[in-house]
């Protein structure tokens, strides 16, 4: 059975964004989206997943799923010169964004 200090150790920072991407802009979200992710995944220790979906029956629609080790470190991903140019290029191709923040229960 794990311990206090257990649980503190652990990442528990969740964010989940749902994504419209504009259908004559989605190839080239995505191309962004995918690689925003992966230089998240590699160059930033305090990220520990970072998953990119898409829903087959819904076009456009484009899921994330990210875990954070902390808040700040979310903040810092925010801060990243990848993500402040992902954000630039892909600002005008989505047609709206829904951001949660959620604590991680179980992993």
């Amino acid at each position: 059975m794990g311990t206090a200090s257990d649980t503190t150790n652990k990442a528990t920072f969740v964010v989940t964004v749902q994504f419209g991407i504009h259908p004559d802009h989605y190839a080239e979200f995505m191309l962004e989206m995918v690689a925003n992710a992966k230089a998240s995944r590699e160059h930033e220790p305090g990220c520990v997943v970072f998953d990119v979906c898409e829903d087959p029956a819904r076009a456009g629609q484009v899921f994330l799923y990210e875990i954070y080790k902390d808040a700040p470190a979310f903040e810092q991903h925010k801060r990243e010169a990848h993500y402040l140019e992902f954000d630039r290029k892909v600002t005008h191709w989505v047609q709206h964004k829904a951001v949660k923040i959620l604590s991680l229960v179980d992993r």
